[in-house]
């Protein structure tokens, strides 16, 4: 008669013997007790798996085994023959680095893991692992230390194939990768569109104005210098646009207060706006000093005022504000948790975007206007200014609701000063 042995919590269960049945899964587990029973001999700790081992032989989709504390496999199941291709014959008794790519190995990633486990009470990690027939899988594993008595004994561990989890996230992270590649050249080709278009009107313009420049005398001469004046101070905007969204214009920031730049601004946000759009201004009542380029600030906000202009299909409002909050990095990657930030906004009550547009609108180059209408690089001017600055900007917006867009430049600090 077997007497019962002790099983790692400490109760006493009973064994069960391992002779022959018609069921293949007892006969590999008799096989392990017996070699369970030599290594308890030779001084291993007394594992027992009872009844436990039956129903652990009958899981499929995880590789479910005991080590010792040394990191030798003690146990085996049919979900770790499936998965790794050996038998439980195979593997009791060796260590289970066995299942480890060579250069994993070399870093001692095998105990690492077991020292983590055995430091914490648990290691979960996801990586390759090698099977019998040397090709490789992607696993996910857990490992959780097991203490008897306040002494390690050992290791449970499990193992599941993820592979084809990891496969379909891989061609997925490829797909968007060349989604984003044929968003770059798209983005190109429109930049392209747009820049030529602009710059073949602009140069028109000066050409036609220099052709009858010989031509024309007194107040019409006055007129085509002038024409051709103009349309090369649009041309250097145009240029400062794409410089301000590449982050490659010379800023000078100085200390101003952002509530009087805006202030003593406020008629030529009005003539933006258009005879048709009510502007109105609401600023906050704070120390709104930041270091800023003043002239670039205000081209920011002509170019908000008159993006909303252009959304309105119909008469509407056009709000531009100030507040003064911290920003949320989880929110705005690279926003400083601990700083004060002004949030310039000009809010519309237009149409708004669809999700999928507001997305993108910040994108260089893109654009929903006609073509010839611009070059996309309104937005992205802002975004480009608002980094160059220290801060950051970001869209607000609701189908049917209208638009906020929002500059936010952290507030100087005693040292900016």
């Amino acid at each position: 008669m077997q007497h019962p042995a002790p099983s790692m919590d400490g109760v006493a269960r009973p064994q069960v013997a391992s002779s022959p049945s018609p069921f293949a899964l007892r006969r590999e587990r008799g096989k392990s007790d017996e070699r369970l029973h030599a290594m308890t001999d030779a001084g291993a700790p007394p594992f027992s798996f009872g009844g436990d081992h039956l129903l652990l032989q009958g899981v499929t989709d995880y590789a479910i085994y005991m080590l010792d504390a040394s990191g030798n496999i003690l146990s085996w199941n049919t979900g770790g023959q499936r998965i790794k291709g050996y038998t439980g014959d195979e593997v009791i008794g060796r260590h289970f680095s066995t299942f480890y790519p060579q250069e994993d190995v070399e870093r001692g990633e095998p105990e690492r893991a077991l020292d983590t486990a055995a430091r914490e009470g648990r290691y979960e990690t996801e990586g390759w692992r090698v099977r019998k027939d040397g090709s490789r899988f992607r696993a996910h594993i857990v490992v959780d230390a097991i203490y008897q008595g306040g002494e390690l004994v050992g290791f449970a561990k499990i193992t599941r194939d993820i592979t084809e989890r990891y496969q379909a996230a891989e061609h997925r992270r490829q797909a968007e990768q060349a989604l984003a590649q044929a968003q770059k050249v798209a983005a190109i080709g429109q930049l392209t569109l747009g820049v030529a278009h602009d710059f073949n009107n602009l140069l028109a313009v000066i050409a036609t104005s220099l052709d009858q420049l010989s031509r024309a005398e007194g107040r019409r001469k006055e007129v085509l210098i002038d024409a051709a004046r103009q349309a090369a101070d649009r041309g250097v905007r145009l240029t400062r646009q794409m410089l301000a969204f590449a982050r490659g214009q010379r800023l000078e920031p100085k200390l101003h207060d952002a509530n009087a730049l805006i202030d003593g601004s406020i008629e030529i946000y009005r003539r933006a706006a258009g005879p048709i759009t009510q502007c109105t201004v609401e600023l906050v009542q704070a120390d709104t000093r930041i270091m800023v380029d003043a002239e670039q600030l205000e081209a920011a906000l002509v170019n908000l005022v008159a993006n909303a202009r252009d959304a309105m299909e119909r008469p509407g409002n056009i709000h531009i504000a100030t507040r003064v909050a911290r920003a949320d990095p989880d929110l705005h990657p690279g926003a400083a948790a601990d700083r004060d930030y002004l949030y310039v906004s000009v809010a519309d009550d237009g149409p708004g975007m669809e999700e999928h547009v507001r997305l993108r609108a910040m994108e260089p180059f893109f654009t929903t206007k006609d073509v010839g209408r611009g070059s996309g690089l309104g937005l992205s001017q802002v975004f480009g200014f608002a980094s160059q600055s220290g801060g950051f900007a970001f869209i607000d917006s609701t189908p049917g609701e209208g638009t906020r867009v929002t500059m936010a430049i952290p507030l100087a600090e005693v040292a900016d000063a």
